[in-house]
């Protein structure tokens, strides 16, 4: 593995977190942030909504701009709008608007999260862009490992508004790592069969392939057992269990270190099985240990250590799919890489938000809603995954792909 290969992951890896960073980071304030603005819970919860439902619309226009206009102007355009956006969320006198500027914020955090995965699928394809994915997904994992730690710290010292005093920090470097270390790759040549009316013929292409809305729907269902845990965990953690903001912080962090270490076992293993057969069995593992932490705490049996030893197995091979099924799915769209990207993000983005909303009407403060939304949402996975890998239309992808 070349130096340049690592640098690149590491840069690609940084941009992406800025997103998620502005999730996870605020996590551990969502129960004081209620009581400063006087919000209620699902008030709160529903700043993590619009973030969501923002990104997953946004990305429909960011990835076809990154295929007309290259791939870096809209990544210094989307963190401009991001720091605006968390300038705005630091000083929000009430909950309404804060959540306005939470929509801010998500429209300049959706570049950063769709065109690192076209510069990807620019650059690589099969197992060599596997591996890249996973590197890229391992920077990413700083931050719901470090991103909540961080944020209950900064909070003891300068309360929730100084969050997103932190974010905006995190956006000025992002920007400046872009401009001094990311090369365009997509360039001027490359863009000239590419436009508005191409990207709408692009995306009725993308949503009439099957295989491609199946791939979508399991990194998307994938994606919603994480936001059915990141809505609920603060509260049930918190509330539930008596964990201080620290304490829920480390225990949020060891389930996404989980997660990332997974996920750089997919390089070597598609590889050696192709990307088919170990999506086929991740998603086994991933649908396995949830449904079987709901049967067990909806007959109540909720001993707070088996509910972290469970997720830490179930997120542990959700680690294996959400990668191997996002280089799948753009695998033989290379052409409209950002579109297909776009649209991938758009979708996972989007149904993630509404299963969130739907959970959200069954929460209690306690474990049983929350463990229930997860397993529904890994089986989910599951059912998608072996619908559309049934049928191989699509050549198996190994090494040298």
């Amino acid at each position: 593995m070349t130096r340049r290969f690592l640098r690149l992951a590491l840069v690609l890896g940084l941009i992406t977190a800025v997103g998620p960073f502005a999730i996870d980071m605020y996590l551990p304030a969502m129960p004081t942030m209620g009581a400063s603005l006087d919000a209620s819970p699902m008030a709160v919860q529903g700043s993590l909504m619009a973030f969501f439902i923002t990104i997953g619309l946004c990305q429909l226009v960011y990835g076809p701009l990154s295929d007309i206009v290259g791939r870096k102007a809209p990544i210094y355009a989307g963190l401009a709008i991001f720091a605006a956006g968390s300038i705005g969320c630091a000083l929000a006198p009430t909950i309404g608007v804060l959540i306005g500027f939470r929509v801010v914020q998500a429209i300049g955090a959706c570049a950063s999260m769709v065109v690192p995965r076209a510069i990807v699928r620019d650059l690589h394809t099969g197992h060599e862009a596997t591996r890249l994915m996973s590197l890229l997904m391992l920077v990413v994992g700083i931050s719901p490992i470090l991103a909540p730690l961080t944020g209950s710290f900064v909070i003891a010292a300068f309360g929730w508004r100084g969050v997103f005093v932190a974010l905006t920090v995190a956006a000025a470097l992002a920007f400046l790592l872009a401009a001094v270390e990311l090369k365009e790759t997509r360039p001027a040549e490359r863009r000239s069969d590419s436009s508005w009316i191409g990207a709408v013929r692009a995306y009725k292409e993308l949503a009439v392939d099957p295989e491609f809305i199946g791939l979508t729907l399991v990194g998307g269902f994938g994606m919603s057992a994480f936001f059915v845990y990141l809505a609920s965990a603060p509260f049930v953690f918190i509330n539930f269990y008596g964990l201080s903001p620290q304490m829920f912080s480390l225990c949020f962090a060891l389930n996404a270190a989980s997660f990332f270490g997974f996920s750089q076992l997919t390089g070597s293993l598609t590889q050696r099985y192709g990307l088919r057969a170990v999506i086929r069995v991740a998603v086994c593992g991933f649908a396995l240990a949830p449904a079987i932490l709901a049967i067990l705490f909806a007959a109540g049996v909720q001993h707070f250590a088996l509910m972290i030893a469970m997720l830490f197995v179930g997120y542990g091979f959700l680690g294996l799919v959400l990668p191997t099924a996002a280089v799948l799915a753009l695998e033989h769209h290379g052409a409209i890489a950002g579109t297909a990207s776009a649209l991938m993000g758009s979708l996972q983005m989007i149904v993630g938000a509404a299963i969130m909303a739907v959970a959200s009407l069954f929460a209690s403060g306690g474990p049983v809603p929350m463990t229930v939304g997860i397993a529904c949402c890994a089986i989910g996975a599951f059912c998608s995954a072996h619908l559309t890998l049934r049928a191989p239309r699509l050549p198996q992808v190994a090494a040298g792909r």
